[in-house]
């Protein structure tokens, strides 16, 4: 069965004009972007780099560990823990000052060096895994806020300490 179909009409210059109006329409929308962003870029702008300063220099709110006991007593005296001093400020011998100030607490210390990079905002002390109530006496010793488990070391990293002391830049 073959059929005929009848001749397509003429394209007119409707196609022309249908794509004359979305250029039109496209430039228009570009036009009111720009507009927007020359009116309200600059305002916008400075709130969100407001924003982004309030957030970067807020205080860090302590975040309560879940499911975790409240530690007891320390086991070990300020005399059996060992603790290695690492300068996590880039200021040149704040791991031997800290040294001294932790061993005239009474505490042994394993070692003074060099944290692994010196962008340490804050101090910190870090244990290893059954050691927290030391390092939160240490912690109240050394008026450091922030205790953690051992967080970019290892414990061979300690080589033989309990604890670890980095140094922030306040």
């Amino acid at each position: 069965m073959e059929h005929s179909l009848p001749s397509p009409v003429s394209v007119g210059p409707w196609r022309t004009a249908t794509i004359v109006a979305v250029l039109l329409a496209l430039l228009e929308l570009v036009a009111l972007v720009a507009a927007g962003a020359a009116l309200f870029g600059p305002s916008v702008a400075h709130g969100v780099q407001q924003a982004a300063v309030r957030r970067v220099f807020a205080p860090i709110k302590a975040v309560p560990l879940a499911h975790q006991p409240k530690p007891g007593p320390p086991t070990l005296s300020r005399a059996e823990t060992s603790i290695l001093v690492l300068n996590g400020n880039g200021r040149a011998g704040a791991a031997a000052a800290a040294a001294a100030r932790v061993r005239r607490l009474g505490y042994v210390v394993g070692g003074a060096a060099n944290a692994p990079h010196n962008g340490y905002v804050r101090s910190i002390v870090m244990f290893r895994p059954g050691f927290r109530p030391e390092a939160l006496r240490l912690a109240r010793d050394l008026h450091v806020r922030i205790v953690s488990p051992l967080d970019g070391l290892r414990p061979a990293d300690l080589h033989g300490a309990k604890l670890a002391v980095v140094l922030g830049r306040n």
